[in-house]
């Protein structure tokens, strides 16, 4: 077997996975029925690994592949890829920033517009043929509204942009405020959520924000108050919002991401007031194209200057 200088650790969308075996000669991890004993056996060589935000890069992986110099990842979180093991190695990592803030700004307040008005919900309501037998239940309102985010990054910041067509009070809560941000910070996240009619979660995942949305916030955002997630399930304490909900404690939820996808809580299957959604909010064709149009750039200025153009770390 020829040198393997490019490692793809799982499978993207087919014309990508074609484009770095016919143009990188990528070796496919997925394929082998043993990925980490063939790493071992076969990666002595490997500079590159390419992966994405699903499938990750553990510090086993990172351990197997003595000469591995940069871990080029499709998607915007990394929060699966084990940056202290990549930085004791002074390993680059980069993922595919901005280019999908607009797509997942818009899902994030197309779940605040659903979770509030009953959208999906009044259609399962038509298409079940109830109408005929009364009126759909009132809603909530969303123009005026108060709107809280937590993560004034470059996706939350978005979201403020078009709440502000909504003519939404909007505050934020950061670790630290913003420089130049015209939203108002809130220091205390409890705080915000109490304040908030709308919660917006656009937070990074990883152990740093592991239950940040805990069941002491859930409970100040209360019953007429709506949560809506597009960052990642490990920042929810899942439990605690679904017991609320269940119990009435929360008033409604949009929800794109879980804590062990693809597996949602079957107690959120049968409520309808939770909007439930795939992980979907980068997935357009637009924002698909996007994102693998950067991961490939970046692979090819690591392999050209020996520097990827858009690094985490």
């Amino acid at each position: 077997m020829s040198a393997i200088q490019i490692l793809q650790v799982g499978p993207l969308a087919p014309q990508t996975n074609s484009t770095l075996q016919e143009r990188f000669s990528a070796a496919a991890l997925w394929q082998q029925a043993d990925p980490l004993a063939w790493a071992r056996e076969h990666g002595g060589e490997v500079r590159v690994v390419v992966t994405s935000a699903r499938h990750g890069c553990t510090a086993a992986l990172i351990g197997a592949l003595p000469k591995l110099e940069a871990i080029v990842s499709f998607g915007v979180g990394y929060d699966s890829i084990a940056l202290d093991a990549a930085r004791a190695r002074g390993i680059q990592v980069s993922n595919t920033p901005d280019v999908l803030n607009d797509c997942v700004a818009d899902l994030a307040f197309g779940l605040l517009i659903d979770a509030a008005r009953g959208i999906a919900h009044g259609d399962r309501f038509v298409r079940a043929q109830r109408w005929p037998q009364g009126g759909f239940p009132l809603t909530t309102r969303v123009s005026g509204k108060k709107l809280g985010i937590l993560g004034l990054g470059r996706i939350g910041e978005i979201v403020a942009r078009r709440a502000s067509g909504f003519d939404m009070e909007i505050a934020y809560h950061n670790r630290r405020p913003r420089d130049g941000a015209p939203w108002r910070f809130e220091g205390d996240l409890k705080a915000l959520a109490a304040w908030s009619d709308f919660l917006v979660v656009a937070v990074v995942g990883g152990p740093e924000t592991a239950g940040l949305v805990s069941r002491e916030v859930i409970d100040a955002l209360g019953p007429k108050g709506i949560l809506v997630n597009v960052s990642r399930g490990s920042v929810i304490d899942e439990a605690a919002m679904v017991e609320a909900l269940v119990e009435g404690r929360l008033g409604g939820a949009g929800l794109d991401v879980f804590r062990d996808e693809p597996n949602v809580p079957p107690a959120l299957l049968a409520l309808d007031n939770v909007v439930l959604a795939p992980h979907m909010a980068s997935g357009t064709h637009e924002t698909r194209a996007a994102m693998t149009a950067l991961t490939l750039q970046n692979l090819e200025a690591f392999l050209d200057t020996g520097k990827v153009l858009t690094p985490v770390l």
